[in-house]
C-alpha cells in the first residue's frame, strides 16, 4: 500500500480501511496464530485487531512506509491482552463449585484428536520461550521485519529485540535437540545428534 492512504485511513476513509483490511488481514491472522497456537483466538485476534485499530487510526503517522508494522504491533497488544482476559476468566471459573456430571463424550474429543497432536508438537519448543521472546521470533522471523521495524512495533529499544531474539534462537534450538533422540546408527556412520540439531536450529531461525 502506498504511503498516500495513510490521510485518508486518518480520516476514517470507510473505503480505504476496507482495502488496508484486505492487504493485511492474512498477514495479521499469521501473526496472531504464532503467538496463540489457535486457529480460533487467531480470527478473534484479527477482527480485534482491526478494530483498535480504527480506534486508533488519528494516531496514525501521516508519513512512513508500509502499514505492516503497525497492525503487527496492535495486533501483538491484542494477543496480550486476550490472553489477560482468559486467565482472569478462568480464574473466575476456578472459584465456581464443580459442574454435574455428563455423559461420555469421548467420541466427540477423538475426533478432535488428530489436529490437536500436529499443533501440540508445535508448540512444544515454543512454550520455552517468555512471551516477550515469542513477540519478536514472531515479528522478525516469520513476519519478516528487521530490527528497528519490530522495535517500533512492540515500542522497546533495538537492543532489546536483539537480546529477545537472540535468547529465543538458542531456547529453541536446545528445545528441539532435547527433544530429538539419538537414532540407532550402524558403527562408523555419522549420525546427526543433539548437538548438530542445535546447530541445524540455530542455521533455520537466521
Amino acid at each position: 500500500m502506498t504511503t498516500d492512504l495513510r490521510p485518508r485511513i486518518r480520516d476514517g476513509d470507510d473505503d480505504t480501511f476496507a482495502e488496508l483490511f484486505d492487504a493485511y488481514a492474512r498477514s495479521v491472522y499469521n501473526h496472531a496464530f504464532r503467538l496463540t497456537g489457535d486457529w480460533a483466538l487467531a480470527e478473534d485476534a484479527v477482527s480485534l485487531t482491526f478494530l483498535e485499530a480504527w480506534r486508533l487510526r488519528e494516531r496514525l503517522d501521516p508519513e512512513g512506509g508500509s502499514l505492516r508494522p503497525w497492525l503487527l504491533g496492535i495486533a501483538t497488544n491484542t494477543v496480550r491482552n486476550t490472553r489477560r482476559a482468559a486467565r482472569r476468566h478462568t480464574a473466575a471459573l476456578s472459584r465456581l463449585p464443580p459442574p454435574a456430571v455428563v455423559g461420555d463424550f469421548a467420541d466427540e474429543v477423538a475426533g478432535r484428536i488428530d489436529d490437536a497432536v500436529l499443533l501440540a508438537t508445535v508448540r512444544l519448543a515454543l512454550d520455552a520461550l517468555r512471551r516477550p521472546e515469542r513477540e519478536v521470533l514472531a515479528l522478525c522471523v516469520w513476519s519478516g521485519l528487521d530490527y528497528a521495524t519490530a522495535a517500533g512495533s512492540l515500542g522497546i529499544p533495538v537492543g532489546t529485540v536483539r537480546s529477545r531474539l537472540s535468547r529465543a534462537r538458542r531456547k529453541l534450538a536446545a528445545a528441539v535437540a532435547a527433544r530429538q533422540p539419538e537414532p540407532a546408527r550402524p558403527p562408523g556412520q555419522v549420525g546427526v545428534g543433539r548437538s548438530s540439531a542445535a546447530r541445524l536450529g540455530r542455521k533455520d531461525l537466521s
